[in-house]
């Protein structure tokens, strides 16, 4: 294809990508399937990969980034993001709106209100780019003066324009670079700051909880954190999968508010193309703050994702310049904070559920209880240690609470004498409730286990989990199929799925010939998922998605990574002593072998393409200190890594090298006590090109 051509047809895919992705990441109105739209994605990297000199930044193939950052650098904001003043009954709202009054003098007081979205603040720069304007940067709050650069990980919220067209510019007011924001007239130059709220969707971290209990991990505690903690993630496709949102209410021009005021500005940036709360109200007076905030108290749990108050701003620009700022919060805004949603209920029972690594976890049954317009009848009671740290009794009385948890939870007993104490203590089991089998509980570990590689609900969920669309992806092998083929006794491992016939599958409820053979078919097919979604399947504890693709590209094939010592297994990126004795301690298990070979020779892919790695420095070991003219210590660790060398962070006999720079510290002097080769940077660039360095 002609390089016009293709730029003319990869530029109309872009268009219509992105408008896809607005239509469905920020109006949720898609007009097209996930299938079409990949497609779509598919032919654009296509054209992309045949032609990378047409490759821009702001393509939408280029939200996710090539490699795992090392860390993220620190920038100063435009101008300081500040927090809120609180308040929390109507009183304190009533004084509020008094002092604006007094300080406003003649100038008009009305009040935007909006949701307060209980999420991570985050302010994103827009720059001029070629036909509009492009994202340059993310940076979270931080201290409110600098935040952390975190734009690889900004770029993969789908709901975040990465760059935005001349067209919406101008639909959205701008007209000229020079003119400034105008308050009759709005005007934005091209070169803008958008802030507003990164949350997490309750779907989104339920999901993201359900994927780690299956891998044997901690669940995390509530979306706020989780959101906050993927924001953080060094690897942006880790990010890309958490289905972040970002909700926009602030534009700034040149450091300063928009200027035609809050609810010209929210209105601005949805003709931009961002998502904005669409529960937002002009009220006059705290009659209409307080309809608001009860209306958003009632709607509180069918918004699908966490709110924690209402956010509160004087609506003209004029208006606020007057109020102005205290010394940490602007005077014409304020947050009504909702009280922790929370009721008494009596615990009734505690239930132990096992899951796929035999974790046994405790989950409270309780009267049923009305809060924040959820009927929760269970709560999570998360280990032996958190029951026994609220000596909780059958029959006590519990404060249940639903503040920023998806997962209510109980915080305290109740006592007085409306709610008297329980009777029964609760012991926790010592042995499964599943299979009868001993449970146990490593030194540093909070949970028990069952430790019978037979149970039947380990079983169950090793199905479920196998099955699962980010492992092997079995399309109709859920909950109801599963059960059944564990109460048919027609399965006993995960291997057994391929031994499955169309006769058995037929006389199981439910199931009729075609969907016997459209069954079968996906376990057919699954066959082909490769090495590192058959690792993921296999239910090593701490291995999930990221660290299975990186041994999968490490070893190759399923046999060299079973052989592989602890040593070997850490010198792979991302993998410390704890998964790598989880690794090995898999593979030391007669049974788990077993299950491998019945896998292969089932027919089931367990390969990959391994990741070329020069020998270049094999066997040498280097260890950096100070700063080096042209690459940072990263690089250079990359570079070495890379050429088969290994890094170390302390000088030893088993040093080979040690690359010192301007300003190097203790280890060039303990290079020098050792007798340990120094050499510069330009050494090093010479070993990499094979050349010798003199020792």
């Amino acid at each position: 294809m002609a390089e016009t051509s293709a730029a003319k047809k990869i530029e109309k895919l872009r268009d219509e990508l992105r408008r896809h992705e607005h239509l469905y990441y920020v109006l949720d109105a898609p007009e097209i399937s996930d299938a079409e739209y990949d497609a779509l994605m598919n032919e654009l990297k296509k054209l992309e990969a045949a032609h990378p000199e047409l490759v821009t930044p702001d393509s939408p193939t280029q939200r996710v980034g090539g490699k795992p950052a090392e860390g993220f650098k620190k920038a100063q904001h435009s101008r300081p993001m500040l927090s809120l003043d609180n308040a929390y009954s109507a009183e304190e709202l009533t004084d509020w709106d008094r002092r604006v009054h007094e300080l406003a003098g003649k100038l008009p007081v009305e009040y935007t209100a909006e949701l307060k979205l209980d999420g991570l603040s985050v302010a994103l720069s827009y720059e001029p780019g070629s036909g509009g304007a492009r994202l340059a940067m993310g940076l979270t709050r931080g201290d409110g003066q600098t935040g952390e650069d975190v734009t690889s990980n900004i770029r993969t919220i789908r709901s975040i324009p990465l760059s935005i067209s001349a067209e919406k510019l101008k639909k959205a007011g701008l007209t000229s670079h020079e003119r400034g924001p105008v308050r009759r007239n709005p005007d934005i130059p091209q070169g803008f700051e958008v802030r507003g709220e990164v949350v997490m969707p309750a779907a989104a971290f339920l999901k993201m909880n359900q994927e780690r209990e299956r891998e044997g991990l901690p669940a995390f505690v509530n979306p706020r954190n989780s959101a906050a903690g993927t924001l953080r993630t060094l690897d942006s496709s880790v990010v890309a999968k958490r289905q972040l949102v970002f909700f926009a209410y602030f534009l700034l021009v040149n450091g300063e508010y928009f200027a035609a005021g809050q609810t010209a500005t929210l209105d601005v940036l949805t003709k931009l193309g961002f998502r904005v709360n669409p529960h937002r109200e002009r009220v006059k007076n705290v009659d209409g703050m307080l309809k608001f905030i009860d209306d958003a108290e009632n709607k509180r749990a069918t918004l699908g994702y966490e709110i924690d108050g209402v956010v509160l701003k004087v609506d003209a620009h004029a208006t606020q310049q007057r109020l102005g700022y205290t010394g940490r919060a602007p005077r014409w805004a304020i947050a009504y904070k909702f009280t922790a949603r929370s009721a008494i209920s009596k615990l009734e029972d505690i239930m132990i559920t096992v899951g796929r690594t035999g974790k046994l976890t405790p989950t409270a049954m309780l009267t049923p209880v009305f809060i924040g317009g959820v009927t929760v009848s269970r709560a999570t009671l998360h280990n032996a240690d958190f029951i026994e740290r609220l000596g909780l009794k059958l029959g006590d009385s519990v404060k249940v609470e639903r503040g920023g948890d998806v997962i209510p939870k109980i915080v305290e007993v109740v006592e007085d004498k409306d709610h008297p104490r329980g009777k029964r203590s609760f012991e926790f089991p010592s042995k499964c409730p599943e299979c009868g089998s001993k449970v146990v509980r490593a030194e540093s570990e909070a949970d028990w286990r069952c430790v019978n590689a037979d149970c039947p609900a380990k079983l169950r969920e090793s199905l479920l989990h196998f099955a699962s669309r980010g492992v092997m992806n079995i399309e109709g092998l859920g909950d109801a199929a599963v059960q059944q083929l564990l109460d048919r006794k027609l399965v006993h491992s995960v291997a057994d799925l391929y031994s499955l016939t169309e006769e058995q599958l037929v006389d199981l409820e439910r199931f009729a010939e075609k969907s016997a053979r459209t069954l079968l078919a996906e376990i057919e097919r699954s066959k082909r998922a490769g090495l590192a979604r058959a690792l993921m399947g296999l239910g090593i504890r701490f291995v999930g998605e990221r660290t299975a693709e990186l041994l999968a590209q490490e070893f190759g094939t399923i046999e060299t990574l079973m052989e592989a010592s602890a040593e070997e297994l850490e010198r792979v990126e991302e993998v410390g002593p704890r998964i790598s004795q989880a690794i090995v301690e898999f593979f030391d298990d007669k049974e788990n072998r077993n299950l491998v070979k019945r896998l292969k020779d089932a027919g089931v892919d367990m390969t990959a393409e391994k990741k070329q790695r020069s020998t270049q420095l094999a066997g040498l070991t280097f260890v950096l200190t100070g700063t080096l003219p042209k690459m940072t210590r990263e690089e250079a660790k990359e570079k070495i890594e890379a050429a088969g060398g290994k890094t170390a962070g302390s000088v030893s006999k088993k040093t080979s090298y040690v690359v010192a720079g301007e300003e190097a510290g203790s280890k060039l002097d303990k290079a020098q006590e050792l007798k340990i080769p120094v050499i510069d940077e330009d050494g090093l660039l010479a070993l990499l090109a094979g050349k010798t360095v003199p020792k």
